[in-house]
């Protein structure tokens, strides 16, 4: 294989946002059991009080992940993000307004491999989430398993993620003064088995826990499309039946989280490697879906709703898919 070496007259900008993209991916796919392996570690050292004023802290800390979490909003504006906005680049499309008085959980698709648009867009200010829906915060659901990993938690709650749990969502949205807006990559993890570039594959057809949630709690429903967000990576062909996803479904059913063998360029090579092609994403946000409380919806309504979200993601996808490239006869399939 021919090594496609990056130029050495690259402007310090572009490293930079290379720099900030590669810190992005190792938080991701590294930094959690680095920061176990140094919790233990620690235990072990002249340094063991660390671990063990940490260990306290954690168990009166315990709860705060379920119960809104800890955003620190002046980490979430520092220009750094801005420079991984800029690497790809990443845009925040709106189609409509959203009331500051209510409550929304807003629906993100499709998944991905690292989820960077829902990232980038949700848990910081660089595409301008609070410009163009003021008065509304948001917050990412992310796997509890990321949550147990001691100074990790609070790395990722400083950014506004959250357990994808329902005590999570709903402490939120139990709030009678609205304002928040409780971001759900609803494919989760299964969904990344299925980013391929060029596909549009949304794991929708049987997910109805969260048309049930915004029921519950009278949160409208929005539905959210990031386009370009499968073009990120290659990913080793895995076609249902084979036993490369059999082995991967199999894995996910048992850790919780998937593990899709994916590929794309390099930090100084463009041939190889783990860090995401600098391909644009548009994320845009949908028309809200109105929701009336009901604490105890039936089989039919969520039904009703469930197909009322899907028929509204397919109007968002064939409205905006000419704007970004994606053929004319390409629709969303449903897994």
């Amino acid at each position: 294989m021919k090594v496609c070496f990056a130029p050495a007259d690259v402007p310090l900008v572009r490293r930079i946002q290379t720099a900030v993209v590669l810190q992005w991916v190792f938080s991701f796919l590294a930094l959690a059991p680095c920061c176990i392996v140094l919790f233990f570690f620690l235990l072990f050292t002249r340094f063991w009080l660390i671990s063990v004023l940490y260990a306290t802290w954690w168990y009166i800390d315990w709860d705060t992940p379920s119960r809104g979490g800890r955003k620190v909003p002046f980490l979430c504006r520092i220009r750094v993000w801005e420079y991984m906005r800029d690497y790809f680049p990443i845009k925040l499309v709106k189609t409509a307004d959203l009331d500051p008085t209510k409550n929304y959980v807003l629906g993100f698709h499709p998944h991905g491999i690292l989820v960077a648009g829902a990232f980038t867009n949700f848990c910081t200010e660089a595409t301008g989430f609070r410009q163009l829906f003021p008065g509304l915060k948001s917050n990412l659901l992310m796997l509890p398993l990321w949550f147990r990993a001691p100074f990790f938690r609070d790395y990722i709650m400083s950014a506004g993620l959250v357990p994808s749990d329902k005590d999570s969502a709903s402490y939120l949205l139990r709030r009678k003064e609205g304002g928040n807006a409780v971001v759900i990559a609803v494919g989760g993890a299964p969904e990344a088995l299925d980013a391929h570039p060029g596909e549009h594959i949304v794991h929708l057809a049987n997910k109805k826990g969260f048309i049930k949630l915004a029921i519950e709690h009278g949160a409208d429903l929005v539905p959210i499309y990031s386009f370009g967000e499968n073009e990120l990576f290659d990913q080793v062909q895995n076609p249902r039946g084979t036993w490369l996803r059999y082995i991967q479904e199999r894995l996910q059913r048992i850790m919780g989280v998937s593990l899709p063998l994916f590929h794309a360029r390099g930090v100084f090579q463009y041939s190889f490697g783990l860090m995401p092609y600098r391909k644009p994403i548009n994320t845009v946000v949908g028309r809200p879906i109105p929701v009336e409380k009901n604490e105890k919806p039936t089989a039919e309504e969520l039904d009703v709703f469930h197909q009322r979200y899907m028929d509204e993601l397919i109007h968002l996808f064939e409205e905006h898919k000419g704007n970004y490239g994606v053929p004319e006869d390409t629709h969303l399939e449903f897994q």
